[in-house]
């Protein structure tokens, strides 16, 4: 098995590769820090699995398009808080197995050896949280029930986040205060489930009719 770690903490990275190089069936090709070095390396080597340190965030945008470029690798989430939503949300971006932060190292190779054999062991409530996803993934909502979710104000906050405003500047714009900000951006990610800021700026350019509804949606609620 060829593995490439990614884990911005060089400590995390070597004590890894000291535990992989006991397993005769694990070599270590590389341990980069972030995804423009995971993309190099890659490109460079025939890696069976990548192991992904998620413990300090990661776009899951950029996870997914690398899954799409290099869909015979193996991405594994190292660290993941075993929640149905996390191991869900990883699951969607290309992860095709996780680690959580309780794990052992005993239970860590194991966990490799499963992904690459294609297997996952999961708690049965994670497992009903995936059968329930592939469900909605083959009967998806319709766009506009998350869309209307937004109120008008929230979806101007939206269509601020979309320009590459920060908390101040909408807050400025909107008159409104940072906190009142940070609330709005908030719900505003949790109502079209996106981990992070950074995933709502690409969801309102590729999809900028979500401020029209928003702001529509307010308008049939007032009469």
């Amino acid at each position: 098995m060829k593995i490439i770690v990614l884990t911005p903490v060089r400590l995390l990275g070597d004590g890894l590769v000291a535990c992989f190089e006991r397993q005769p069936e694990m070599t270590v090709l590389a341990i980069v820090s972030g995804l423009e070095g995971l993309k190099h390396s890659l490109a460079s080597h025939l890696a069976d699995l990548v192991l992904i340190d998620v413990t300090h965030g990661v776009d899951l945008y950029d996870i997914r398009a690398i899954a799409a470029q290099w869909p015979d690798v193996a991405l594994v989430a190292l660290g993941l808080n075993e929640q149905r939503g996390e191991v869900i949300r990883c699951g969607r971006a290309g992860f095709t197995g996780y680690v959580s932060r309780e794990a052992s190292l005993d239970t860590l190779c194991k966990a490799l050896c499963d992904v690459i054999e294609g297997k996952l062991a999961c708690p049965a409530e994670i497992s009903s949280g995936l059968l329930r996803a592939l469900f909605r993934a083959d009967h998806p909502p319709n766009d506009s029930a998350l869309e209307q979710a937004l109120t008008k104000r929230e979806g101007e906050v939206l269509k601020l986040i979309g320009e590459g405003l920060s908390n101040k500047e909408i807050a400025r714009e909107l008159v409104l205060s940072v906190a009142t900000v940070k609330h709005h951006v908030h719900n505003v990610l949790d109502k079209l489930n996106l981990p992070r800021r950074a995933q709502a700026m690409r969801r309102v350019r590729d999809a900028p009719w979500l401020v029209a509804n928003a702001n529509q949606e307010d308008s049939i609620r007032a009469r």
